[in-house]
């Protein structure tokens, strides 16, 4: 443990991640346990507690049998003097030295604080200056400013030593501070990350590209292009700008330029003539420069309104693409109609610079409460302007919520129709997903480039054809849930067995609590998102780039997992397996739930806000324990209340002491019924699938009435 774990501070939220409870159980564990280490610090309302005092504390109480090395590094930087942010930088300053110069990281535990203080910051000026040049964003921190951080620096490098690296280890310190801050940041998911790298991927050249993000907040549009030659980067932030730097230097071997500062007011990149820009700008704003920047020769395609901030942006791309270039902009969806830009917006067209405008499924980046487009544009060169724009509407690979979004789906949406295009200026249309639409079509009073405005509407439910296939599955389906039916008799307890005392046995039986099952070795208790992943066992998936993740929304729902890992070691978190047989529950006010996984599910990664049971079959059936987990008194009596949410302690859930043999006839019946409930659900959405079909066939003509 590092020298200083004592000074390390946690709050009562810190405490519950670490035991993977609710705060209402930490609250709890303070009024009902006298020996709960007392606050050191923070306030009356917000105390916090040495971290060395409540691990021993979870530990005696069997609560927590080790705090991973990754929370004690993480609470470090947490509760560093300077701030998180000084502490990620000092942080990652450690690590690309490590990542980078590894014969250069001073000899360890034979070296003092004080001198490994004094020797860092000249082997840390080296390694900056080498990946990131003399006019870097990162200051080389002095000996004065490390002396607080070399026990942080001590133990990120052990994490970096055994977490697959010193990249992941700095990607799961960001991410947890990202994480921690979701207000103070605007960030942009994998998912669109991903697709805007793939649109901008120059067509038919065979080196690598030179990519800029002139606003590039916390580097992940960079992060998503592959094999690139040079990242640059721009970011008005300071800090953010610092974190970012680190962060592309530690996951390529590309030459990274990273600068801070207002691209559009103080450009530091003026002369770059880019293969590639991607840019996820700062959406209306309205102080981004409109009165000193009014004579810029960026404007090339009319002078932004003070309300059209993302087309400055959009000229700013432009001005630093190479001719043929590709820039690729997440826009908010007003930008592609309102009448102050039309004229912008038809230039655009004309001069062949807008290639192809792509609206996003809502939930897929922030804010997520509107359909985003994408905005491809290409740099004029010899060639003459192309006469169509093309427009994709992304919307139907939405599902429910930002969680389900089928991002594979969208991928393959978008860049089915992309490429074709981009190939011979044309692309098949595909009703109600693509069209490429004559741009004299376009260039009317409005300039409106609004996907959904132009594109035809599909086929109803696919057709009369499919609405008939669906009417079929739903009639065996009903027949099947009437066969699944339990009749009013079989829902009572069961005859007790011979020789078994008369009477319910599941209410006369004394009751033992999760808690208890897990401190006897009769189960074990994982929480997603958290902890290390346990040991796979035979036919179990190990964990992979793609690996499924079974989501709360999953378990909620009956689906199979929906959720995917982010490709590449991004949280630095092993990701807790699922085995056939594991109970999984979730614990944020989803109702009396529990799932018990089966082959088709055994294999994906635990989701967060769910809890995993995993029994021990010789001591429990697990459908035994999933169908008393669901009892609504049970998880009422185990459940804590907030303000806006309920939460539930999986530790309090009870169940009655029953034979092996008794537990597996209440769980055939629990079976039962389980299978009934999936049957009504798929009931239910075929009947919903049929009926918005058959309303949309009769609206649009596709139907007969």
């Amino acid at each position: 443990m590092p020298e200083n774990a004592n000074a390390t501070e946690v709050t009562a939220a810190e405490i519950a991640r670490l035991a993977g409870v609710g705060r209402a159980a930490v609250s709890n564990w303070r009024r009902r346990h006298a020996d709960f280490p007392r606050p050191v610090g923070g306030t009356e309302t917000s105390p916090s507690f040495s971290l060395a005092e409540v691990e021993e504390w979870l530990r005696a109480q069997g609560k927590l049998a080790e705090v991973p090395l990754r929370e004690r590094v993480w609470q470090q930087v947490a509760g560093h003097p300077e701030g998180a942010a000084t502490a990620l930088v000092h942080t990652g300053c450690a690590l690309l030295l490590v990542h980078e110069l590894p014969a250069l990281w001073p000899a360890g535990d034979r070296v003092s604080d004080d001198r490994l203080a004094a020797l860092l910051p000249s082997v840390l000026d080296r390694a900056l200056t080498a990946r990131l040049g003399p006019r870097r964003p990162v200051a080389t921190p002095t000996a004065e400013a490390l002396a607080a951080s070399v026990p942080l620096l001590r133990a990120a490098v052990e994490l970096a030593a055994g977490t697959g690296g010193a990249p992941a280890a700095y990607e799961f310190l960001l991410g947890r501070h990202l994480d921690a801050n979701p207000r103070q940041f605007t960030l942009t998911p994998p998912g669109p990350a991903a697709l805007m790298a793939a649109l901008a991927a120059p067509p038919g050249r065979a080196e690598r590209p030179v990519v800029l993000d002139p606003a590039c907040g916390t580097g992940a549009l960079l992060r998503a292009v592959e094999a690139p030659a040079a990242l640059y980067a721009q970011e008005a932030d300071p800090d953010l700008a610092a974190l970012s730097a680190l962060r592309l230097a530690l996951h390529t071997g590309a030459e990274v330029h990273a600068r801070s500062g207002d691209a559009l007011r103080a450009d530091a990149h003026p002369r770059l003539a880019a293969d590639a820009v991607l840019c996820h700008p700062p959406f209306n704003e309205r102080n981004w420069g409109h009165e000193e920047l009014a004579y810029d020769p960026r404007w090339e395609y009319g002078f932004p309104a003070r309300t059209e901030s993302e087309l400055a942006w959009v000229q700013h791309a432009l001005a630093r693409l190479r001719p043929g270039g590709t820039a690729v902009l997440l826009m908010p969806p007003a930008a592609a109609s309102r009448r102050s830009g039309r004229r912008i917006r038809a230039d655009l067209l004309r001069r062949g610079a807008l290639r192809a405008v792509v609206a996003l499924p809502a939930g897929a980046a922030p804010p997520y409460g509107i359909p985003l487009h994408l905005w491809v544009l290409r740099k004029p060169g010899a060639t003459s302007p192309s006469p169509e724009l093309l427009l994709v509407d992304a919307s139907a690979c939405a599902a429910a919520g930002r969680e389900r979004l089928d991002w594979q789906a969208v991928h393959t949406a978008v860049l089915d129709a992309w490429k074709p295009f981009d190939r011979h200026g044309t692309a098949p249309e595909r009703p109600g997903t693509s069209r490429s639409v004559p741009v004299i079509d376009l260039l009317d009073d409005d300039v409106d480039l609004a996907p959904a405005r132009h594109l035809p509407p599909p086929a109803a439910g696919g057709g009369a054809s499919e609405l008939a296939t669906v009417a079929d599955r739903l009639a065996a389906q009903l027949r099947r849930t009437a066969e699944l039916t339990p009749p009013p008799g079989r829902i009572t307890a069961p005859e007790p067995a011979p020789g078994a005392a008369t009477g319910t046995a599941a209410t006369r039986t004394p009751g033992v609590t999760v808690g208890e099952l897990a401190r006897s070795g009769a189960l074990r208790l994982h929480a997603g998102g958290t902890g290390t992943a346990p040991t796979p066992g035979p036919g179990t998936a190990t964990p992979a780039a793609r690996t499924r993740v079974l989501t709360e929304q999953d378990v909620l729902t009956g689906q199979e997992p929906s959720g995917t890992l982010p490709e590449g070691p991004a949280s630095g978190e092993e990701p807790v397996l699922l085995r056939t047989g594991d109970v999984v529950v979730p614990v944020l006010g989803g109702g009396p739930v529990a799932r018990v996984v089966d082959d088709s599910t055994a294999g994906a990664a635990l989701g967060r806000n769910l809890h995993l049971l995993r029994p021990d079959p010789a001591a429990l059936d697990p459908w035994f324990l999933a169908g008393f987990l669901c009892g609504t008194a049970n998880q009422r009596q185990a459940s804590s209340y907030a303000s806006t949410a309920t939460r539930l302690d999986v530790r309090r859930l009870q169940l009655p002491r029953l034979p092996l043999a008794e537990q597996r006839r209440y769980g055939e019946r629990f079976r039962s019924l389980a299978e009934f409930e999936q049957a009504l659900r798929q009931v239910g959405r075929l009947g919903e699938r049929l009926v918005r079909g058959m309303y949309d066939g009769l609206t649009d003509g596709t139907l007969e009435a």
